[in-house]
C-alpha cells in the first residue's frame, strides 16, 4: 500500500487535467478488470462483473491546484485556484506544472497578515521576463503542490491524499476481490474538487442500483482542532451526512452491518461542511441510494495532508467484506 500511495500521490492531476495520473491507474488496473471505458469527461470506469446489482464505487482523481492568468513584464506568474486551496497555505510553497517547471509562491509586502489574498500572491519560475516565463508557462495552465510522500511511522504525508488515498484503497480491492456478489463498477472520477461533475455523468451512464463514494474526510484529533467524532487509526468512517447528501439509510446500514460482523473497525462521520461525489450520484436520473466510506485525513487541502497505513488497510477490508458478502 506505502508504495502505491507515493505513486499515486506525488503524480500530476488537478481538476479538468487528469490525464497523467488516469494512465497510471489505468495500467494498475487493467489485469484486474473486466471492462474498463474511459468516458468523455475523462472518467475511467472498471467494471468487476458479478452475479447481483450494480454496485458503484467513485474515488476523485483529481486534486486541487493553481491556474495562470497572467504573466507580468519581469516573468511574474499571477494565479486563480482550481477548488478549494487556502492563500494562507501557498505561502512559500513549491508548485509544479504539467511540464516539470517548478515554481515558488512569493507574496507581495503585507503591512497585516489579514489582507493576504489570492491576488496578492504570484509564482516566480526564475525568469526575468515574461518572454522568458512564456517559454516554459502559458495563461490556463495548470500547476499543483511539489511535495513528496513521507512515511512518519504508520502515517503517511503528501499532498492530493485526497483523493488519491481513496483511489489507492480501489486499486487495491480490484486487486484482492476475488467472487464478487455484485456487478461491481470502480469509478476514478474527473472533476470533483471543483464541483464532482464526473461522478454525475459516470453515475448517469452506469445507472447504478446502489453507490458509495470513497474519500476522505476531516479529523477532530489536532490540539483544539473541529468538534468532529472522527480520529485517525481508528478505522473508516461511514458517512452519515455532510452538506451535500443524507447517506441512504439502508446503505449505512449495509457499511455498519459490514464493519461489525467482520469485526473490523469503523468510526461515523458527520459533517456540516465539505461533499463528495455521492452528492452528484444520488440525485442521477430517478435518484440513487447512496453513501460514502471516509478515510480519516489530517490537514485536507493542505501540501502535507495525512493519513493512517491501518485506516487505509481497514477501509479495504471492508469494501472487499461488503463486495463478497
Amino acid at each position: 500500500m506505502k508504495d502505491l500511495v507515493k505513486i499515486l500521490t506525488e503524480s500530476y492531476g488537478p481538476s479538468g487535467n487528469e490525464e497523467k495520473i488516469r494512465n497510471i491507474i489505468k495500467e494498475l488496473v487493467e489485469p484486474y478488470a473486466d471492462e474498463i471505458k474511459i468516458d468523455a469527461m475523462g472518467n475511467l470506469i472498471i467494471r468487476k462483473r458479478g452475479p447481483g446489482k450494480k454496485l458503484m464505487f467513485a474515488a476523485h482523481m483529481d486534486e486541487i491546484g493553481l491556474i495562470v492568468t497572467n504573466i507580468d513584464e519581469k516573468g511574474f506568474i499571477r494565479f486563480s485556484n482550481i477548488g478549494g486551496v487556502s492563500p494562507h497555505g501557498l505561502l512559500g510553497e513549491r508548485v509544479i506544472f504539467e511540464n516539470g517547471t517548478v515554481g515558488i509562491i512569493g507574496v507581495e509586502k503585507l503591512e497585516d497578515i489579514k489582507e493576504l489574498k489570492m491576488k496578492r500572491l504570484y509564482i516566480d519560475i526564475g525568469a526575468s521576463s515574461k518572454e522568458e516565463a512564456m517559454e516554459k508557462v502559458n495563461i490556463g495552465d495548470m500547476a499543483t503542490y511539489y511535495r513528496e510522500c513521507t512515511f512518519l511511522g504508520k502515517n503517511i504525508s503528501a499532498k492530493s491524499l485526497d483523493d488519491r488515498a481513496g483511489c489507492a484503497v480501489l486499486i487495491k480491492v480490484l486487486k484482492e476481490v476475488k467472487n464478487p456478489k455484485y456487478d461491481v463498477y470502480f469509478v476514478f472520477t474527473t472533476q470533483e474538487e471543483v464541483g464532482t461533475r464526473g461522478a454525475r455523468t459516470s453515475a448517469y451512464a452506469i445507472e447504478p442500483d446502489l453507490a458509495i463514494a470513497v474519500d476522505v474526510t476531516l479529523c477532530g484529533d489536532t490540539p483544539e482542532g473541529e468538534k468532529i467524532a472522527v480520529e485517525l487509526g481508528k478505522g473508516p468512517a461511514v458517512k452519515i451526512k455532510d452538506m451535500s447528501v443524507l447517506s441512504h439509510p439502508e446503505v449505512k446500514q449495509l457499511l455498519i452491518d459490514t464493519a461489525e460482523k467482520n469485526k473490523i473497525p469503523y468510526q461515523k462521520e458527520v459533517l456540516d461542511l465539505g461533499g463528495t461525489d455521492a452528492g452528484a450520484i444520488h440525485l442521477t436520473k430517478e435518484g440513487v441510494p447512496s453513501g460514502g466510506i471516509a478515510i480519516p485525513t489530517r490537514y485536507v487541502h493542505t501540501p502535507s495532508e495525512m493519513v493512517n497505513l491501518d485506516d487505509l488497510e481497514n477501509t479495504v477490508k471492508l469494501i472487499i467484506a461488503l463486495i463478497e458478502q
